[in-house]
Parts: C-alpha cells; structure tokens; sequence
C-alpha cells in the first residue's frame, strides 16, 4: 500500500483501515525537519500584483487602542519599514498612553493623536487603517478605509453581522486591496503543517471538529444611567449604531456581552477556534446550524450566553461543534482553548502552541510544541510570536503579492458561522442554510438578523 505524501515527505500510512498488524512507524525526524521549512501561509488573495516594493515604507494608522490596538500599534510600529503616524481612538487616555507606547519601541516615531478615523482616512499619504474597535465598528471602518484606498487590517471578527461580511468580501473585489483578519493562529507554521497533513489523511476522512474556549469571567452588574465621562467622545463609539443613552457599564469591554454592539463569546474568541475547525474539515458554508445554551451563571444586563453548544453541518457527512463557556473556566483535553479534529482513524489537537495526533486507540503518534522551536505566546493580548508574524504576511502580501493567510473571504466565512450560530440560538430554531453562501433558508425572522439598522448618514454602501 503507498504511503501517504506528507509536506513532500512520503509516508507509510499511519493508520492502515483493514490491516491494522501493518502499521508502520513514523519519521518523526524527517516530517519535523520538512515541517520546519514548510511557510504559514496556504491561501493566496490572488491580487496579481503587489502594492509596492520589498523595501517601501508603510504609512500606517491604529483605530482603538484601549486594549488590543494598543498592542497591535507597538507590533506594526516594530515591523519593518512599517512607521505609525495616527493613533485614532474616542478615549483621549488610550490615545495618550498609546502614542508613548510606540515611541518606546520605535523612538523616532513622533505619531499623531485624532479622535474621528474619517480625517485619518483623509490623508492620502496613509496607506494601511488597523482596526481593533468595538465589533460594530470592524465592516464600516474597513469599508470605508478601501473606499478611501487604504489596506486593512481588522481584528476579529471582521464584522458585526452576516450581511457586513459579504459586504467586506465586496469591498476588497471592488477596490482591490489587502483585507485581513486578525485571525493569527492562520500564521502559526504549526497549526499550518498539521491543517496540510490532515487533508492529506493524516487521520484518514477527517469528518468532525470540536471548537472549545473557556474563561471565569464575572459578572457586569446592572447599569445605570450616567454623565458620559469627559475623556470619551460617545457619539464617536457609537459611530455606525443607533444612539442609546450611556450608561456606566458599557465600557469600555462590557460591550462585548450586548447586543446592540457586540457580537458575544462565540465571536469573542469562538471566531478563532471556530476558524482552525474549519480550515482543518475544508468546509465552507454549512447547510444545518442548531445552538443550544443560555445566560446561566449570572443574573445581570449580559445579553448574549455564557454557555453555548452550537453544531454546523456541511455537506460531503462533516460537522463542526463550538462549545463555549464564558463563566466556567474548566479546561478540555488540558486547554482552556482548542480544537480537535477527528477522522477515520485518529485525532489530531491543535492549539496555538502546536498540535497532538493521537490514533484510534488514544495513544500518542507524535506533537510539535511552538516552545520547541519559538516563542509561545498564548496569550492573544499580548504582542509577539504569532501576532508579529500575522502582521509580517500581511505586510509581505502588500509589498510582494505573497501569499495571504487569511484573506477577507475566509475570514468571512469562519465568522459567518460565529453570527449563525448566534442567530440560531436568539431565535431558539434550527436553521437550514444554503450551502453556497451561508445564506438561512425558509426563515424570514432568523434571516431579519443578517442585517442591522444604521444611524441615519452611517449607512454602508460598497
């Protein structure tokens, strides 16, 4: 029997379906030394052409910087030729901290401070917007940064509804720039080797993946009505959503939890697990989706659920399950987050630290750790490691047409599951989707959530 043909390395097959008594053994040196070599990157945006030169300068701006834009304007500020000139953000606190935050890693930066991204995307000499806002903001900011002729890169999940994710895809046909999510275990040469082994039958028909995360958070209490606090420009957050008075536990992460704004944890960070589960089966758009959970732990103005298990079915007999507990920090298979990916004849783990393959008798075949061979950094707050290496290809697609790791179509798709399984959930129904876009079938009240109501002058159009 022939072996299989793993990142260019033949193999005997691993896992033999009617002659288990020939197994053979595994290369683990030789996969380790291929794999090492093999690149992140397994999508290509197929732009044709690059937007400049291996060595130009890229004019850069960060919008929201109170958590994870901080974060992110310090990477991109350390990235090569890359210079930040615009730190943007409705707190004039996050914008003070975070313009001496990229002056102590790139001391001749002197960027500017701005409250409205719509006069950063005024100057033409900026080339590149960084979003890392509240969800409502991701699609409008994004489109509007293409429609001006910036390249984006927005931090997940790139929308806040199904419909502003076809819009984004849209966008970046339309106007022809780099979109891209900040998706970054797409960048991790781990995750990137044992996705590419799998679909060459690691664990033979791979057929089923479970996406898992689990926190401790606490409670939000409930809100009362309050003076907005001097140092925030409300009417600014609020930009694309219809205005609702302020109240003192909206910000600045509680967001999150409301519907009005976010889009909850399986968004939250279900928009990362959920993406590996996919990119590892090579499903698109499902045809079934069925949620199952509730707002359990806590009696307070959270609006989404601390507890979900959401499954999605494809065709071709694949399935995805994202179990997400928000108040209930217990790990699974030794993780707080995760996705196992499950197939004829084994399991494969992977997390952002490397992967685990297991065959049919639970017994270990081999793993790779990112500690091995980088620095592990789990932590998606923190900057470094799989962050700086998701920004250094997205900066490579634009100077060198490079292969994208996570262009706006498939990052679309990762959340357009996220968003359904939210739906199916607030609507308490199973949803029969068309398998070629995602789109619910048959159910004009769960499809009224594809879109959202804008505040009169904010509305999209790409």
């Amino acid at each position: 029997m022939r072996g299989l043909l793993i990142l260019g390395i033949p193999f005997g097959l691993i896992f033999l379906k009617h002659q288990p008594e020939q197994r053979m053994g595994i290369d683990r040196r030789a996969f380790l030394k291929q794999a090492a070599a093999t690149g992140a990157g397994v999508s290509v945006l197929g732009l044709g052409r690059a937007f400049g030169s291996p060595g130009s300068r890229l004019i850069t701006a960060v919008m929201g910087v109170n958590s994870r834009g901080h974060v992110l304007a310090q990477s991109f500020a350390k990235a090569d030729n890359c210079e930040v000139v615009y730190v943007c953000d409705v707190d004039a606190r996050a914008i003070a901290r975070t313009i001496e935050g990229v002056k102590e890693v790139a001391p001749e930066a002197s960027p500017k401070g701005e409250v409205d991204v719509r006069r950063v995307l005024e100057d033409n000499d900026v080339d590149l917007l960084v979003i890392a806002a509240p969800d409502h903001w991701h699609a409008p900011a994004t489109i509007m940064a293409a429609q001006a002729g910036k390249h984006v890169y927005v931090e997940k999940p790139c929308s806040y509804n199904a419909g502003e994710g076809e819009m984004l895809v849209a966008a970046q046909q339309r106007y022809n720039r780099v979109i891209q999510m900040g998706n970054q275990q797409r960048s991790s040469v781990e995750s990137a080797q044992i996705v590419q082994a799998i679909h060459e039958g690691i664990i033979g028909r791979a057929y089923y993946a479970r996406a898992w995360y689990a926190n401790t958070r606490g409670s939000i209490g409930r809100g009362s009505p309050v003076p907005v606090p001097e140092w925030l420009n409300y009417d600014l957050w609020q930009g694309p959503a219809p205005r609702i008075p302020f109240k003192d536990n909206y910000i600045h992460y509680n967001w999150h939890w409301f519907l009005h704004w976010g889009t909850g944890e399986i968004c939250n960070n279900g928009a990362h697990e959920i993406d590996i589960a996919r990119w590892a089966l090579g499903v698109d758009f499902p045809t079934r989706v069925v949620s199952a959970g509730g707002r359990f732990h806590f009696d307070d103005d959270w609006e989404f659920f601390d507890t979900q298990v959401a499954t999605f079915n494809f065709e071709g007999g694949k399935a995805i399950t994202w179990d997400g507990k928000s108040c209930n920090g217990r790990p699974s298979e030794g993780r707080g987050r995760g996705t196992s990916v499950h197939g004829e004849y084994g399991t494969v783990i992977i997390d952002r630290d490397g992967y685990v393959v297991y065959d049919r008798d639970n017994k270990e075949i081999w793993k790779r750790s990112r500690a091995s061979g980088q620095e592990a950094t789990l932590d998606i707050r923190g900057g470094g490691g799989l962050t700086d290496r998701h920004i250094a290809n997205f900066l490579a697609v634009i100077r060198d047409d490079a292969e994208q790791a996570s262009p706006i179509d498939e990052g679309h798709k990762s959340t357009l599951l996220c968003h359904l399984g939210n739906i199916a959930q607030l609507t308490g129904r199973s949803l029969q989707c068309d398998p070629a876009n995602g789109h619910i079938m048959g159910d004009e009240e769960a499809m009224a959530y594809w879109n959202r109501t804008y505040e009169p002058g904010w509305e999209l159009e790409v």
